[in-house]
């Protein structure tokens, strides 16, 4: 019988850093989903490298020499509409984040980041989703909260105050602290020791919760469930 192979998440890294670069790759080559086709040191030398290799995925670090890696985003998303861009960056600042999802990224991960967050984070981008690295996320959501809109007559009007209460409607209790976690910015492997559960264990249950709460990723489910009163963001 004939096998048919799995087709492979094909993956460009740009970084100027070379010995992180091999670092990063090396774990991507260890995963069987995915292949990385080319690699660069240099935002410039970025159009041209996906114009060449068309991969599916781009890592993108936000420092580099000439232009940096939220320029070099905004030329690819302008050449090549359809292209996931995943920032890395060692700041986690949300005026970076912001500027880097304007521009057209889908995904900001934190060079501190662990091999898991890596992987997890391709994987999200490439299925369509868009991806942050916890803190990230908490940093962003906290400012999400300070943030005032204005109503059409110009006069100011703060966000509703929501009383906190848990999703037992649609979550499980587990579920419902897993989604907590989330909010509070923590990683599968963070979650998995505070519960006493494996790091699987807490990937199922996030993907419930992605399920349920009929969002695509966990940034999405923790925005909602800040909107709608379901977790406590200090």
């Amino acid at each position: 019988m004939t096998q048919v192979n799995a087709v492979k998440t094909r993956i460009a890294l740009i970084d100027d850093h070379k010995l992180f670069r091999e670092g990063v790759k090396r774990i991507l080559d260890m995963e069987d989903g995915f292949e990385v086709v080319a690699e660069g040191d240099d935002g410039q030398e970025a159009v041209a490298i996906i114009d060449d290799h068309n991969p599916d995925v781009v890592l993108m670090d936000i420092n580099m020499p000439n232009i940096n890696g939220v320029e070099a985003t905004r030329r690819l998303v302008e050449k090549f509409p359809g292209i996931k861009v995943i920032i890395l960056s060692i700041h986690d600042d949300e005026a970076y984040v912001t500027h880097a999802v304007q521009t057209g990224a889908s995904g900001y991960l934190l060079k501190e980041m662990d091999a898991d967050a890596l992987i997890d984070a391709v994987k999200v981008v490439a299925d369509g989703g868009a991806y942050l690295h916890p803190r990230v996320t908490i940093n962003l959501l906290s400012e999400f909260r300070r943030m005032k809109t204005h109503g059409r007559d110009g006069g100011e009007v703060g966000f509703k105050e929501v009383e906190y209460r848990k999703p037992l409607h649609i979550l499980t209790r587990r579920e419902c602290e897993v989604l907590q976690m989330l909010a509070d910015g923590k990683s599968n492997r963070s979650i998995g020791e505070s519960l006493y559960i494996s790091e699987k264990t807490v990937k199922n249950h996030v993907s419930n919760i992605l399920q349920k709460m009929n969002v695509n990723d966990r940034t999405q489910a923790v925005v909602e469930a800040i909107k709608n009163g379901w977790v406590k963001v200090n």
